[in-house]
């Protein structure tokens, strides 16, 4: 992980799905910097163990929920301890995602289509609903909805998954035109990591992606220099040595 740099002054970064892959190696770099984290995930022995590993961090106040992403009220509830405990996020990470195994739609169960398209897509949109409100007052913040390459491209095994994500791309350029001028929000892919969700899509071949602890060092730092200019903007964490535009 990085050390925190005197440039980046301490903020409160809210990450959903953060208990494993992406989210929990975004929140181990981003509290190894100094940032403090608001996160949730539906597995509380995941949040447990990750509270335990964000104890030993730099910045030791870091806030996890067991949250269903799916479930509006879930959502609302979680938003409403947010606002209470003075908990606003200045950056909200959209992480919490799924997905499926290699089938044709027709071959895929109803209930792996609509775990994909209830948390890729309601889930994304229950914590828009609920969180950007809260920060619209502050004219200020940053809000990351996780996308993907399939998000911008077409898989005929995989039409759930990239139907999801093409929802997520679009959600995010709706929203950013009604968003203040002090705000931004972006899709963002993050390319192909070694992850439990590369592992069910692709099986063995995840082995040769970059590992999630090596991505969340650049992600980290692309996500923290993000500005109001950036919002509606489709971006892409390309390698560990390249962040770019898509």
């Amino acid at each position: 992980m990085a050390e925190a740099t005197p440039s980046e002054s301490s903020r409160k970064v809210l990450i959903s799905g953060v208990s494993k892959g992406l989210g929990r190696a975004l929140a181990l770099e981003l509290a190894d910097r100094g940032h403090t984290i608001i996160g949730c995930s539906r597995d509380q022995t995941k949040l447990d163990s990750l509270q335990a590993e964000l104890s030993k961090t730099s910045l030791n106040n870091h806030f996890l929920f067991k949250v269903d992403v799916r479930c509006n009220k879930n959502v609302q509830e979680f938003a409403q301890i947010v606002a209470k405990n003075k908990l606003v996020p200045d950056i909200l990470v959209n992480n919490a995602g799924l997905a499926h195994r290699s089938a044709k739609i027709w071959e895929l169960d109803v209930e792996d289509f609509d775990n994909v398209i209830d948390t890729n897509v309601k889930g994304t949109a229950n914590i828009l609903r609920h969180f950007i409100p809260l920060m619209i007052p502050n004219n200020k913040g940053i809000i990351v909805n996780m996308s993907s390459g399939a998000g911008r491209s077409a898989h005929e095994d995989f039409a759930p998954y990239c139907s999801s994500k093409w929802a997520v791309e679009g959600l995010s350029k709706c929203i950013g035109k009604g968003l203040p001028k002090g705000m931004a929000i972006v899709a963002l892919n993050p390319g192909s990591i070694n992850t439990d969700m590369l592992v069910l899509c692709c099986g063995d071949l995840a082995a040769q992606y970059l590992s999630p602890q090596k991505w969340a060092i650049k992600a980290a730092t692309m996500i923290l220099n993000l500005t109001s200019k950036d919002n509606g903007e489709s971006l892409t964490v390309n390698n560990p040595s390249e962040l770019s535009a898509a």
